[in-house]
């Protein structure tokens, strides 16, 4: 049936479904006010490194600048957030021939999207657990044997949405040549 010989309601309501993703926008604002919190803590935690490197130890420039990086991840994922979510939930982003567009926003989608903050969350873990281990004689065992084992958690998780994303992809793409020529010839029946 036509779009257009569908019932006005029906039709009503879809477009209200349609709209409905422009709920998102004020969410993507917002965490671009919390990517400003983000730099603002990024700026005193290097103010902090650098008005007291006289009186820093190596460990604890190692740790300041662990949080540093921290901070630099998390914005990461903030931005791939707010700029793949949008451009996948909300609208199109119309960047083309930019300079600055970023590279994988050409190609992002759920999937991913899912992979690339699966990705950027075990990073993150990974500054977390490298610091709590810097820092080791300050945490119980059990603090860091829960740290490690969540941390392995990430990992396992991005490592599935990675092989589920694969597999996706591997299921939909076209046979290349190479794998046309490869397979045996299906014989009609005679």
């Amino acid at each position: 049936m036509h779009p257009q010989q569908r019932h006005p309601a029906a039709r009503s309501i879809g477009w209200t479904i349609f709209l409905s993703r422009w709920l998102q926008a004020p969410l993507y604002l917002g965490l671009i006010v919390a990517q400003g919190v983000y730099v603002w803590q990024f700026m005193r935690e290097l103010y902090h490194l650098v008005m007291d490197i006289g009186h820093l130890t190596e460990s604890s420039i190692m740790l300041l600048v662990l949080g540093l990086v921290d901070v630099v991840m998390v914005a990461n994922l903030l931005i791939m957030v707010i700029i793949g979510g949008y451009e996948t939930f909300v609208s199109r982003i119309d960047l083309e021939g930019h300079p600055d567009q970023p590279e994988w926003l050409s190609h992002v989608n759920a999937n991913v999207l899912k992979v690339k903050l699966a990705m950027s969350i075990v990073g993150i873990s990974s500054i977390h657990l490298l610091r709590t281990f810097i820092d080791a004689e300050k945490y119980t065992e059990k603090t860091l044997l829960w740290q490690t084992v969540i941390h392995l958690t990430f990992v396992v998780s991005a490592v599935a949405l990675a092989l589920i994303d694969r597999m996706s992809i591997a299921k939909h793409a076209p046979r290349t040549e190479y794998e046309a020529q490869a397979a045996p010839a299906v014989r009609s029946p005679a």
